[in-house]
């Protein structure tokens, strides 16, 4: 039985409206799902946010004129599509309602499969029409919005499959030049291995070596900011939010990392257990051919891949953490 009545996933910087909704909804009998009530402090995030949604019975994804969050657009948006689906396929009901904050009209382009639900509109930060709409669609006792199709429409999972070639132009986005298409496809195909090799490629040629070559902590702290959105994001995107730099930099941050570049071999310790990267204290072989001990499918754990190879000194990965943050990714 569901936990909450639904999940609130938001852009951090719409927080102040979000609570606002959220005790509105509380007033009137609901349990929202709310990150700062939620998550505290040591608590992995990306792992509270999946069970939160999980535990809900709807999810409300707000848009605002703020855009979308980082975290919002690469971990929950793609986790309650997924979870929707999943549900559907069992017949179970959660639903998840779009909501239209103040100044916004429609559901961006970047994201207009989400049109295919219903949306909520605020047309002001105390619209009461609205909170009353949202909280008869949370409860599901509206007769017109019981009637949305959407909950029936076999067509859903296709709607959604055809996203990935709908952005397509800018998710391969690159100020480098680099195709990003054979990386894509792989990920696609989930083909974790060879898209793992392909994701080395790729990223030694965006800092001009070649196959072969090692990074250096200064090459990764000045990683191309555009190179870098377009491989996260379909690594976090076709994994559904197993995979992924961003998924890793999260995992990195709470157990202590800070992206500064600096080398914290408890840190390290912590986060290589985290990612399934050190088994009982022995780090995996990272060896180019054979890979031995990687486990390259999603019952790996959460940031597992894509690896980290090939760094000349320590600290490579918290210098990438931080080129994560100066990209405001």
């Amino acid at each position: 039985m569901a936990q909450f009545d639904v999940f609130l996933a938001h852009n951090s910087q719409d927080k102040p409206q979000v609570i606002e909704i959220a005790r509105h909804l509380k007033q009137n009998g609901l349990n929202p799902w709310l990150d700062k009530e939620q998550i505290l402090g040591g608590d992995t995030i990306l792992e509270k946010v999946t069970d939160g949604i999980r535990q809900s019975k709807t999810g409300a994804f707000f848009i605002s004129p703020n855009g979308l969050g980082n975290f919002q657009e690469n971990i929950e948006l793609y986790t309650v599509i997924n979870w929707f689906l999943t549900q559907q396929r069992k017949s179970q009901g959660f639903r998840v309602i779009p909501i239209l904050l103040p100044g916004v009209a429609k559901v961006p382009d970047k994201i207009d499969y989400l049109a295919i639900w219903r949306w909520i509109q605020f047309t002001k930060s105390n619209d009461e029409e609205a909170l009353d709409h949202l909280i008869r669609s949370i409860r599901g006792r509206d007769t017109e919005v019981k009637a949305q199709p959407v909950i029936q429409t076999p067509d859903i999972p296709i709607v959604i499959q055809l996203k990935p070639q709908a952005n397509q132009t800018d998710n391969l986005a690159s100020e480098k030049g680099i195709d990003y298409t054979r990386l894509r496809d792989l990920l696609a195909a989930k083909n974790w291995r060879e898209a793992d090799q392909e994701n080395y490629l790729v990223m030694i040629q965006a800092v001009g070596k070649k196959d072969g070559d090692w990074f250096t902590p200064d090459e990764l702290l000045n990683f191309p900011c555009t190179d870098l959105r377009t491989i996260d994001r379909l690594w976090v995107e076709y994994s559904n939010g197993h995979f992924g730099f961003s998924v890793q930099k999260e995992i990195y941050l709470s157990v202590g990392g800070k992206a500064d570049g600096k080398y914290y071999q408890k840190v390290w310790e912590k986060f290589g257990d985290r990612v399934g990267w050190r088994v009982k204290i022995n780090w995996i072989s990272w060896d180019w051919i054979s890979y031995s001990d990687v486990n390259f499918d999603t019952g790996s754990p959460v940031g597992h891949l894509p690896l980290f190879l090939r760094v000349g000194g320590v600290g490579g990965f918290s210098s990438l953490a931080s080129r994560f943050v100066n990209c405001n990714i």
